[in-house]
Parts: structure tokens; C-alpha cells; sequence
């Protein structure tokens, strides 16, 4: 993962990827992409056909990347549950990302389960990053206390 560039760059996953929340599958796809950024494990971005769309609702929280530019953020909800801005999209994201368009990536910490292939992935630290950490991810990553700055 220190070995990943910056600016960051695109991959696709190769591996299924599935989101849970309260026991439903909110998203599956065998055609996610990863945003490889230095210092961060990967996050990953499942294509719109790929989620329940009854599971999303566009929320007003925006926030700006220097790279991929505008983000939009989503409430994720399943099973009666309700987790605010758990999740972000690019709508009209810069050229260098434009395969991201409207792609969702979810808040690993904020769902019951994210699974990269057979292997269920962890939060990044902190929960102001959105990385999903697998065994072939090795730290230290931004996110744990006093890592903010790097």
C-alpha cells in the first residue's frame, strides 16, 4: 500500500464485491473499481446497476477530493436500518476518473459486512477515511490517531 501512487490511480477489482447492512445485500458486483492512493487501502466503487437502488438516498453532504473532484454522499437503508451519508459517489468526476461516474463506494465501518472475494474487509482507522482493509493491504495507514497529517 506504500507502494501505491500518488496521485492515486484506478484499478479494476477482479474479485466479487458485496456490501450487507442489517443482514440485506445492499450492493454485489463482479465489476467494482479501486481508487489506489498512497497511504490508504483501497476504497472501492460498485457500478449503480450493481445496488438495490431502494437502499440509497441522495443526501445534501457534498465534500470536495483534489483528484476526483465534487463527491455527493448517500443514506444507506436496509432491513430497518439507517445509516446517514454511509456512502459516496463522484457524479461528474474529474478526467483522470471519469469511470467513476457514479459509482457508489460504501463506509466499510458504517455496514455489517464488505467482502472483497471470500475475504470480509475492515474500516480503515478512524472513520474519516473510507479504505477497506483486506490481508493483502499492510499498513500503518492514514486514519489512526496523529496520522492525519501525513
Amino acid at each position: 500500500m506504500w507502494d501505491y501512487p500518488r496521485p492515486p490511480t484506478l484499478a479494476p477489482v477482479g474479485q466479487p464485491v458485496r456490501v450487507v447492512l442489517a443482514g440485506v445485500t445492499v450492493a454485489d458486483t463482479r465489476r467494482a473499481l479501486r481508487v489506489l492512493e498512497t497511504s490508504h487501502p483501497p476504497n472501492y466503487y460498485v457500478p449503480p446497476d450493481d445496488i438495490d437502488p431502494a437502499s440509497l438516498e441522495a443526501s445534501e453532504r457534498r465534500s470536495f477530493c483534489e483528484f476526483k473532484g465534487l463527491a455527493r454522499y448517500w443514506t444507506v437503508k436496509a432491513g430497518g436500518r439507517v445509516e446517514v451519508d454511509a456512502a459516496w459517489s463522484y457524479p461528474d468526476p474529474s478526467p483522470a476518473f471519469e469511470a467513476l461516474a457514479d459509482h457508489i463506494a460504501f463506509y466499510a465501518g458504517r455496514m455489517d459486512e464488505c467482502w472483497v472475494g471470500d475475504e470480509l474487509a475492515v474500516p480503515q482507522p478512524g472513520g474519516f477515511y473510507g479504505g477497506w482493509v483486506t490481508s493483502g493491504v499492510v499498513g500503518p495507514f492514514k486514519g489512526g490517531p496523529g496520522s492525519r497529517g501525513w
